[in-house]
């Protein structure tokens, strides 16, 4: 029985552990996708670039995608901070 109770904590540490890392990763992805989007869409608007403006885009529809998966998270914590 003891064993099965340090087994328990272990995974949930890990657990933890875990979620901090990628909280961390899709906290300096979505860093990394803005300043991509504010540098593409300078380059669009003061040079007319084409393929700035795409770029641009792409970077916005990423952000999206990572704003949806912090915010999943954010809730997920919220709930398993609630129970």
């Amino acid at each position: 029985m003891f064993s099965v109770e340090i087994h328990a904590l272990c995974v949930m540490i890990l657990t933890l552990t875990i979620r901090e890392v990628v909280l961390v990763s899709i906290h300096e992805e979505l860093m990394a996708q803005f300043e991509t989007y504010v540098a593409e869409s300078s380059r669009f608007e003061k040079k007319g670039i084409k393929a700035s403006a795409a770029r641009a885009r792409k970077a916005l529809a990423e952000i999206s995608k990572l704003c949806k998966e912090r915010r999943k998270e954010i809730q997920e914590s919220k709930t398993a901070e609630d129970n």
